[in-house]
């Protein structure tokens, strides 16, 4: 295929504070086993089995890349041995690694804080998180993965100051610590590099056979729906684009790349050369009611 003939931009990042050396590769199921241990809109779980087919066949045997971690559904269903994992949320990575190294501290603090969990716990610790007092990773990654169970809709939403602020939801009875799927996450997690940073820094070291997912936040389908990620920047018509042309890059590597995004006429128009499939998903973050439900997704491959 000819070249795109965008260069993409890939800034690149300081990465989190030095963690502990990792602990040997733990014993793992093939075939994936872990699930997500994270609320996340727009995760990939509600659509695995659409995505399913539309995975190489070899896809087990391939190194894999996912540069828009968030949840991390199809990392976990996959289950390879070796990935690269990175996001841009900074919190979000230092999660995964304290789930990665360190599970059974997070576990202990993570039940803590279920015992505690009521609406004067929740804006307590929402305070804490934002005036800098939640210091330690252990505890930083817990408060994290608490917010996440309990907060409104799963959200992560911080304001331009960088300060969270979701408010509680109301449910009954809300799982803030899940120690067995905790403990399965990271084990899926041992052969992974993850890591804070750019799309493009993640995917420097793609290569020829690799397989790599695309799940950025998408392109909107209309202005009540524009819900375009967990940090300050917004995802816009220029990222987009600047994406699109590392695509292009990756597949004059030689990497199998498959992305998800909306079904617009931008994103048809920047992948036309691709084959383009539709699958159906569950959307309930809108302003409007009656624009929730099931609404078409493209998911564009080069293979």
């Amino acid at each position: 295929m000819p070249p795109f003939g965008v260069s993409a931009v890939a800034n690149l990042v300081p990465q989190l504070e030095p963690v502990p050396a990792r602990l040997p590769p733990r014993r793992r199921a093939p075939g994936g086993g872990a699930q997500p241990f994270l609320k996340w809109v727009g995760g990939k779980g509600g659509l695995l089995t659409q995505l399913e087919p539309l995975l190489p066949p070899d896809h087990a045997r391939r190194r894999y890349f996912e540069p828009f971690l968030g949840g991390g559904a199809m990392f976990f269903h996959l289950g390879p041995r070796r990935a690269v994992l990175g996001d841009m949320n900074k919190e979000l990575v230092a999660t995964y690694q304290v789930v990665a190294d360190d599970v059974e501290a997070l576990i202990r603090v993570l039940e803590r804080m279920a015992g505690q969990h009521c609406e004067t716990h929740f804006y307590a610790t929402r305070e804490a998180w934002n005036d800098g007092r939640v210091r330690s990773r252990v505890e930083r990654a817990a408060t994290f993965i608490y917010f996440n169970r309990t907060c409104f809709n799963g959200l992560w939403r911080v304001n331009r100051a960088g300060k969270y602020n979701v408010p509680m939801g109301r449910y009954a009875n809300p799982s803030v610590c899940l120690p067995e799927r905790l403990r399965a996450a990271s084990v899926a997690l041992a052969g992974a590099q993850i890591k804070y940073s750019s799309y493009g820094d993640t995917l420097e070291s793609a290569a020829a056979g690799d397989l790599v997912y695309l799940d950025p936040p998408y392109q909107p389908v209309s202005a009540t729906a524009n819900f375009t990620g967990y940090n300050a920047e917004a995802f816009d018509e220029k990222a987009q684009r600047k994406l699109a042309a590392t695509f292009h890059r990756l597949d004059e590597r030689g990497c199998l790349v498959m992305q998800s995004n909306s079904d617009t006429p931008l994103i048809r128009q920047l992948y036309a050369r691709y084959r383009i499939d539709v699958v159906m998903a569950a959307r309930n973050v809108n302003s409007r009611a009656d624009k929730r439900g099931a609404v078409p997704e493209v998911v564009v491959r080069n293979y």
